[in-house]
């Protein structure tokens, strides 16, 4: 996989998720994705982004 460059669109990626399912940049070709990374799982600062996010479900469906 070669390196994201800001700016420029991501370059594609796998990744497993749950349920046993593998979901792929591409899968989403033509929607809106927000894509959110955090340096470590089960820390204060990741579970509060996920609140955060929560939080706004309403504004992100409006936009699609």
């Amino acid at each position: 996989m070669s390196a994201a460059v800001l700016g420029q669109p991501v370059p594609d990626f796998a990744l497993p998720a749950t349920g046993g399912k593998t979901l792929a940049l591409a899968d989403f070709k033509g929607k809106k994705l927000l894509l959110y990374f955090y340096p470590k799982d089960n820390t204060p600062g990741c579970t509060q982004e996920g609140q955060a996010f929560a939080e706004h479900i309403e504004s992100f469906q409006r936009l699609n």
